[in-house]
């Protein structure tokens, strides 16, 4: 009975772990409406505004002060990376003049993600 027991413990910590794992190498997708609701967050110049500074496809009237945004995915690999840059850019470069979005709280976090999601598809 011991041995039994002993087993089945052993097999739901390995099937915990494994689930575990999974959950952490998984690639994160979004949803198509994600895109489409970060991409409206982005171009409204009353929230995320983004095109006031860069240049985004499909953008109109975009600005030339920060880089245009595209291959995002070679510039960030890491899609955490993007959003810190995001949330607050004054981390990596104090004298940037880029606000932070998440810090000053000028989108929400829901809004933030998606904003991050359709960035990082350009």
């Amino acid at each position: 009975m011991k041995r039994k027991s002993a087993l089945m413990k052993s097999t739901g910590i390995r099937a915990v772990l494994a689930l575990a794992g999974a959950l952490v190498v998984a690639p994160q997708f979004a949803f198509a409406g994600d895109l489409d609701e970060g991409k409206e967050i982005a171009f409204d110049r009353k929230k995320g505004n983004c095109l006031a500074c860069h240049a985004i496809a499909g953008g109109d009237l975009p600005g030339n002060i920060g880089p245009e945004l595209k291959n995002m995915k070679s510039r960030f690999p890491n899609k955490a990376d993007l959003r810190a840059q995001i949330f607050d850019p004054t981390s990596r470069n104090p004298y940037t003049s880029m606000p932070p979005y998440g810090k000053h709280k000028i989108v929400s976090d829901a809004e933030l993600d998606k904003i991050v999601e359709f960035i990082y598809s350009l």
